[in-house]
C-alpha cells in the first residue's frame, strides 16, 4: 500500500490521540510527553485518505516521493505537499505544467532528467520555494529558456545534454543561475544565432563541427567557454536589431523618395495638360467699345 507523511496529534488533554491508557499521567508530563512526540516524529505512514500518487513510492522516513522509471507522461497530480525530494526522471514527461508544483513549500530537491521536455511552460518553475538546493533538468530536449521562466530561484542547477540553441535569452539564463560547477561544460551549442561576437577575435578559437554553417558558427561549442572568450550573444541581438532598424529606415526614406518624385512629375504632367488645354482654345474675339462707334460716325 503506498505510503507518505502526516503528523501526529495530540488532543486537547495532552494526551496522545488514539494512544490513551488507563493511567493517565499528570497534565505536566503529559504536556512533555506530547511536545516531545510532535518533535521528534514529524512523519508518519499516510492513511487511505491521503495516498501516494499511483506510480509512485513514499519514502515516509525521508520525506521523499519516488516516481522515476515509472512510465509517466506528465507529472503526477497529488504529490503530498510536505514533500521534501521528488524524483522524475527516467519517464516521458514532455511538459511541466504551471501550477504543479505551487503546493510543495518544502520541495529542496526536484529531479527531471532523462525526460522528453522540449520547452518549459511560462512559470512552471516560479512556484518553486526558497528551499530548493537542486534542480536537475539536464537529459532532455530543452532548446530555449529564458530567466522569467525559472523565477527566484537559487538552487543549484543541471542543464547540461540539452539540445540547447544559443541566444541571447540562454546567455542571460546562464548567468543567472547557480549552475552545477561540474557540468557547466555540458551545456553546448547545438545551433546559435548567426554573426560574429568574438570581442578579441577569440570566439572561433574551437574548430567547428561539419555542418555547422547551417546551424550557426558556434554549433558543437560548450556555452561557458564562448563566453569566456568574449563571445556575447546580446551585442549580436542588438547588432541585429540595429541593422535592421537602418534597412527599415533606409526602406521608408527610399519610399518617401519615391513618392515625392512621383508626385511632383505626376503635378508637371498635370500642368502641361492644362496649359496645352488652354493653347487649344480659340482666342475671343474683340467687342467694339462705344468710343470706338463715336469715332466712327465722325
Amino acid at each position: 500500500m503506498p505510503t507518505g507523511w502526516s503528523e501526529e496529534r495530540c488532543d486537547g488533554a495532552g494526551r496522545t490521540a488514539g494512544r490513551r491508557s488507563a493511567a493517565s499521567p499528570s497534565p505536566a508530563s503529559s504536556w512533555l510527553l506530547c511536545s516531545f512526540l510532535l518533535s521528534s516524529v514529524a512523519w508518519r505512514p499516510l492513511t487511505a485518505e491521503d495516498p501516494c500518487p499511483e506510480k509512485c513510492r513514499c519514502d515516509w522516513d525521508t520525506a521523499t516521493v519516488w516516481c522515476s522509471d515509472a512510465g509517466l507522461a506528465e507529472v503526477p497530480a497529488g504529490l503530498p505537499p510536505e514533500t521534501v525530494a521528488l524524483h522524475l526522471e527516467n519517464n516521458y514527461i514532455r511538459l511541466v505544467p504551471e501550477a504543479a508544483f505551487a503546493e510543495m513549500p518544502h520541495l529542496r530537491d526536484l529531479y527531471l532528467s532523462h525526460n522528453r521536455m522540449e520547452t518549459l511552460a511560462s512559470g512552471a518553475l516560479r512556484h518553486l520555494g526558497p528551499e530548493l538546493r537542486l534542480l536537475d533538468l539536464s537529459h532532455n530536449q530543452l532548446r530555449r529558456a529564458s530567466r522569467q521562466d525559472f523565477g527566484a530561484t537559487r538552487a543549484k542547477t543541471r542543464l547540461f545534454h540539452n539540445p540547447w540553441h544559443c541566444d541571447c535569452a540562454l546567455q542571460e539564463l546562464v548567468e543567472a543561475l547557480n549552475l552545477e560547477p561540474e557540468t557547466v561544460n555540458g551545456i553546448v551549442c547545438e545551433t546559435s544565432v548567426r554573426g560574429g561576437g568574438g570581442g578579441v577575435g577569440e570566439g572561433s578559437r574551437w574548430e567547428e563541427p561539419p555542418g555547422s554553417q547551417q546551424q550557426g558558427e558556434h554549433a558543437g561549442q560548450p556555452l561557458v567557454k564562448l563566453l569566456d572568450a568574449g563571445v556575447n550573444f546580446c551585442s549580436m541581438q542588438r547588432k541585429t536589431t540595429d541593422v535592421a532598424m537602418l534597412v527599415t529606415m533606409f526602406v521608408w526614406f527610399f519610399m518617401v523618395i519615391v513618392y515625392v518624385v512621383y508626385y511632383v512629375r505626376q503635378n508637371q504632367a498635370e500642368s502641361r495638360r492644362h496649359l496645352e488645354y488652354l493653347k487649344s482654345l480659340p482666342s475671343p474675339r474683340k467687342v467694339p467699345m462705344e468710343t470706338d462707334t463715336l469715332s466712327t460716325g465722325f
